[in-house]
């Protein structure tokens, strides 16, 4: 008997939490399925919930997406020693002032690049009892467009120009009397670069430029003034020079057609030390013998915000100039701003 009343009372409690949840359940029939949600113990305001539409004004902000990226820098160094009457030592005083001013601005859009600097420079020392000279004359004029075909791969085209600010000289000495010789000038020469090739660039720090279709203009606009310098010099016709530069006397311009390659590097190697160089080489398609190099390579050091150390040379080997290498090299510590900072 015992056994019999406890499998009722089994069946009562289980019946009972059964109805129980069907009183605290609400049915819903959702796509043929019959779904029974538990009631919620708050208590609930009954009715028809009605939906007001309201009229909300988009934001609109103001933005121009920037593709272009420019630095501007400007540069003074100055060189100055001096020395009393009587200094034991010996020596002269001597003055020297440099300045430099470097654009660069690139714009950067999907596939496409565009980049354009321009890098002018211009110094001269004065040494007491002696003529003033130049130490830096450049005028440096790049223009390059590309196209990414690949990672690392790109379509370009490039025009470049160069030339420089004022007259240049020789110097000869003759029974203690320093003399000058003219030797070039503004737009003698002056060269103009197309080209157009393939580009491998694997980061933002190198670069190098095969420029299968290159031309290269030189002008020699006063040729006539180099000529008639050169016969000052030289009155022997034997000893006089035939050409400026590869520019034959009597004529302004030559043309050349070549195959050209270009490398580029600029990066900071150390904390405050930026390294940057160019290297170019032009080979004549019709006198591959007369190959031109030029090898730039500026070794900056930043002491302070504004003050900074720099190291620069310049290599050229140009045979139509000069059969032996040309090299130039300068150290000097100045001011130097920066924009945008």
């Amino acid at each position: 008997m015992r056994g019999i009343y406890a499998c009722l009372l089994f069946v009562f409690a289980v019946s009972a939490q059964v109805s129980a949840q069907e009183i605290d359940t609400v049915p819903i029939t959702v796509k043929d399925f019959d779904l029974k949600l538990r009631k919620s113990p708050l208590p609930s305001l009954k009715g028809i919930i009605v939906f007001k539409p309201v009229e909300i004004n988009p934001l609109i902000v103001s933005s121009k997406v920037n593709y272009w990226k420019t630095k501007t820098a400007i540069g003074i160094n100055v060189n100055q020693s001096s020395f009393s009457n009587n200094w034991s030592g010996g020596g002269v005083n001597s003055l020297a002032v440099e300045g430099l001013v470097n654009y660069k601005a690139e714009y950067k859009k999907e596939n496409y690049s565009y980049l354009t600097e321009v890098d002018l420079r211009y110094g001269k020392i004065r040494n007491k009892g002696q003529i003033q000279k130049k130490t830096n004359d450049r005028i440096f004029w790049n223009n390059t467009g590309a196209f990414k075909i690949s990672k690392n791969w790109n379509l370009f085209t490039q025009v470049t120009f160069e030339s420089q600010f004022d007259n240049g000289y020789s110097y000869s000495s003759l029974n203690g009397v320093e003399t000058p010789l003219l030797i070039s000038k503004f737009m003698s020469p002056g060269y103009l670069t197309e080209s157009f090739g393939f580009e491998y660039k694997p980061n933002k720090y190198f670069s190098t430029q095969f420029g299968t279709g290159a031309a290269k203009q030189t002008f020699v606009l006063d040729n006539r003034a180099l000529a008639e310098a050169d016969r000052n010099a030289n009155p022997d016709p034997a000893n006089q020079k035939t050409d400026f530069y590869g520019v034959p006397v009597g004529d302004t311009f030559k043309n050349d057609l070549a195959f050209q390659i270009t490398v580029n590097f600029e990066k900071d190697i150390f904390h405050n030390v930026n390294l940057k160089s160019r290297y170019y080489v032009f080979v004549p398609y019709d006198h591959f013998e007369n190959m031109k190099h030029r090898l730039d390579v500026t070794l900056t050091t930043k002491v302070n915000r504004f003050m900074n150390v720099t190291l620069n040379g310049v290599g050229i080997y140009d045979k139509t100039i000069s059969d032996r290498i040309q090299g130039s090299q300068s150290l000097a510590m100045g001011v130097m701003f920066i924009f945008p900072r």
